[in-house]
């Protein structure tokens, strides 16, 4: 019944101006994510023997009309166009060769200029992945995008296997948040060291959580950073009991966890 109801996506457009129509591609990135992401990893050698359907989808983003588009239209959009480019990006040198020491061998960072260089031509804007991340999706004011965004690598958000429509874009983003706090990538306690081991995604996007979040912590951490007092607003709310209480002790440092770059893929990790 999924794969009927993907097709039927697939087959939905939204009303253009009367000058040009115009598709907001959603449905066929649906039947990608369903078939090659598990619980956020990628069976990318599978996707790239297969890669018709991701060519043709990241074709047609290059023609979409989007201004016009509600909020909620235009993050989903850019969520899934980003996505989608990267898997491309991926699958185009995979299996990497390693270029660099800097990152793991297995990495999309072995791909020379994956997000500062490589252009891309989406909604009829020639784009980088980092200006699309820093530019296009900073507008919404909302960094909760940065973690729905996978970038390719296991430090980054979890990949969902499914693609964000306007029509949930709040549920799924909350889901996003919700998961921070299970995935050691995000955030972890540990009461040993005394310290709370943030992503650095926080770090990169200080600015953006400062102002979303930092006034809505409890008075009690009044004296703490901006950007510790956002984190705390950012992930507290979801975390178990013994964690808040050990939070609440106000004698933790903030130490931000290096980002992993490893590829998230599924190849060699109980691979079909």
């Amino acid at each position: 019944m999924r794969k009927f109801l993907i097709a039927a996506l697939a087959l939905l457009t939204l009303a253009a101006p009367a000058a040009q129509q115009s598709t907001i591609v959603l449905g066929p990135l649906d039947l990608i994510l369903d078939t090659y992401v598990r619980d956020g990893y990628v069976y990318y050698r599978a996707l790239k023997i297969e890669r018709r359907r991701i060519d043709e989808y990241v074709r047609q983003l290059a023609f979409a009309d989007v201004d016009k588009r509600t909020r909620a239209e235009q993050m989903a959009f850019w969520l899934n166009a980003y996505d989608a480019l990267v898997l491309q990006t991926v699958i185009d040198g995979y299996p990497a060769p390693r270029r660099s020491n800097e990152y793991p061998q297995r990495s999309i960072r072995q791909t020379p200029g994956a997000f500062e260089r490589l252009p891309h031509r989406v909604a009829g804007l020639t784009l980088t992945l980092d200006q699309i991340e820093q530019t296009i999706l900073s507008k919404f004011a909302d960094p909760r995008l940065y973690f729905a965004i996978g970038r390719g690598a296991v430090g980054g958000g979890r990949l969902r296997s499914e693609s964000f429509a306007a029509d949930t874009i709040d549920k799924q983003l909350a889901e996003v948040a919700g998961e921070c706090v299970t995935r050691g990538e995000c955030i972890q306690i540990d009461p040993a060291t005394n310290r709370l081991l943030a992503s650095a995604i926080f770090s990169w996007h200080e600015k953006e959580f400062v102002a979303a979040y930092a006034d809505k912590v409890a008075p009690l951490y009044a004296t703490r950073s901006p950007i510790e007092r956002a984190i705390l607003a950012f992930v507290q709310p979801r975390l178990l009991q013994t964690e808040r209480d050990f939070l609440e002790k106000n004698t933790f440092q903030l130490a931000y966890k290096p980002f992993d770059w490893s590829l998230n893929d599924l190849t060699g990790r109980g691979d079909r």
